[in-house]
């Protein structure tokens, strides 16, 4: 009996453990039950809203998310050349933003007989190494240009070499031409062209549509100044993979280079990668032959300026690039780092670039198209290049300050303005270059034989009007001079 009550008493006990174990981990499991509602509800929000922002981010180039929260974060998070980096990565990856929307029509124009979509490229300095360039022409730039290129690879100048300037919406820089040389870029270019494209192919380098690509031409630092071989080679190794050849000769921080803008340098330099083009086409390495464009400096006089209008017009180039950065301050400039050695960019850039364009215009012919670059951060100020004779326009610094969205926003300031006005950009070019081109004058001996003709078709209308009277029997009033027979004569 002892025996069975001990059993009774352990069977009771664990009875009740039992119970007790199911009431500990019943009332967690039915909380949990109770609670899966509230943090399902939770999770789906935060997906919603993640999407929701990735799609603002990813589709929507334009929207202030990019211009007020991203790009101010980025520029007080990071020194400008982290952010900058960083920038050409998320290109790069493919996860940029895109611009969808198709571009208004009245900014359809064409350079060099080529259709382009808008008048708005992107300028040297961003994509150095030619890694973002499909990040780029998703932004929806029409003209994206990689570079400067130099032959062999270099650092550039001693870091820190880029300053913003808040207070001015500036930018200075010494970089001093950082580059991974011609092989690394090459290999980038020849890694986009698609796979099954015929070699005839016609279709333009940037495999876009009404875009084009252009890649900038350095020089090494340790080149002689005077030496034109890295444009030569430059022109030979990317000629078959660019629809236009930049030859920048304009670098502030590279020691000697601008010494090339001086006429006799120049025309020398413009021959030779002339002819390494042409060698280019006679050896059939190129579908299409690549344009040449010269970038030029800001800090030119009217009588340097000349000469290079002189040179360009005498050589086989088919435009300019009106301009690189300034070494000018204006007394305009209030931020501290306005003091630092290196090139300014920017609004403040725009005065100097202007009016180097204005008189470059006035002395090249109306068929050498002029690219304005300097200041350009909103549709006015595009408008503005146009009206003095400029075929396109550059981003850069406005593009750093304002985010992805700087290309599609000055897009769509520039049509607007366009439309207001009843006009386009290409109509808008067209009557500046045509008001404002050297206008090529006859030689003298062929002056002097169409006056002659001008004067001969004259009289003869006269001797038909006094042959007509005499067949009326009106009578002549006055014999035709010798001099007029004469004329009539020739």
């Amino acid at each position: 009996m002892a025996t069975l009550r001990l059993l009774s008493s352990r069977s009771f006990a664990l009875q009740r453990l039992s119970r007790l174990e199911a009431r500990r981990y019943a009332s967690p499991s039915s909380s949990v039950a109770a609670s899966a509602p509230w943090r399902t509800a939770l999770y789906a929000t935060l997906f919603t809203v993640s999407a929701g922002l990735f799609a603002v981010y990813y589709f929507d180039s334009r929207s202030a998310l990019h211009r007020y929260l991203l790009t101010p974060v980025l520029r007080h998070a990071l020194d400008a050349e982290t952010a900058h980096k960083l920038a050409v990565q998320v290109l790069r990856s493919g996860l940029g933003p895109r611009d969808t929307q198709p571009d208004d029509g009245v900014l359809k124009t064409e350079l060099w007989g080529l259709p382009v979509s808008n008048p708005v490229g992107v300028a040297a300095g961003f994509d150095k190494n030619g890694e973002a360039i499909d990040g780029l022409f998703d932004l929806g730039f029409s003209w994206v240009e990689v570079g400067s290129v130099t032959p062999k690879p270099q650092p550039g100048n001693a870091k820190p070499r880029v300053f913003r300037l808040l207070e001015d919406g500036a930018l200075i820089n010494r970089y001093g031409f950082p580059s991974e040389g011609h092989a690394s870029v090459l290999a980038r270019l020849r890694a986009r062209i698609p796979l099954f494209r015929d070699e005839s192919d016609p279709s333009p380098a940037s495999f876009r549509p009404d875009a084009l690509l252009a890649v900038n031409l350095g020089k090494n630092k340790a080149s002689a100044p005077e030496s034109i071989e890295d444009f030569v080679s430059g022109v030979h190794a990317f000629g078959p993979y660019a629809d236009v050849l930049v030859v920048n000769v304009s670098s502030p921080n590279t020691p000697g280079l601008r010494g090339l803008q001086t006429r006799a340098l120049l025309e020398e330099l413009l021959a030779g990668v002339s002819q390494a083009r042409d060698e280019l086409v006679a050896s059939e390495k190129v579908v299409r032959k690549p344009k040449l464009v010269l970038k030029i400096a800001p800090d030119l006089d009217e009588a340097e300026i000349i000469d290079i209008a002189a040179a360009v017009s005498n050589g086989d180039v088919d435009g300019v690039i009106v301009s690189n950065t300034t070494v000018q301050r204006p007394a305009s400039l209030t931020d501290p780092n306005r003091t630092e050695a290196g090139g300014l960019s920017g609004p403040p850039l725009k005065a100097y670039t202007l009016a180097t364009l204005r008189t470059l215009r006035a002395h090249l012919p109306a068929a050498v198209p002029i690219i304005g670059c300097g200041g350009v951060a909103s549709g006015a100020d595009a408008l503005e290049y146009a009206r003095a004779g400029a075929a396109a326009v550059q981003l850069y610094t406005s593009f750093g300050y304002d985010g992805v969205g700087a290309c599609r926003r000055i897009k769509d300031e520039l049509a607007e303005a366009l439309r207001e006005a009843g006009t386009s950009w290409a109509e808008v070019v067209r009557a500046a270059v045509d008001a404002k081109s050297l206008r090529e004058r006859a030689p003298p001996a062929e002056e002097g034989l169409a006056e002659l003709i001008a004067e001969a078709e004259q009289l003869k209308k006269l001797l038909d009007g006094l042959g007509e009277r005499v067949d009326r029997g009106e009578g002549a009033t006055a014999p035709a001079s010798g001099a007029a027979v004469a004329a009539v004569a020739v």
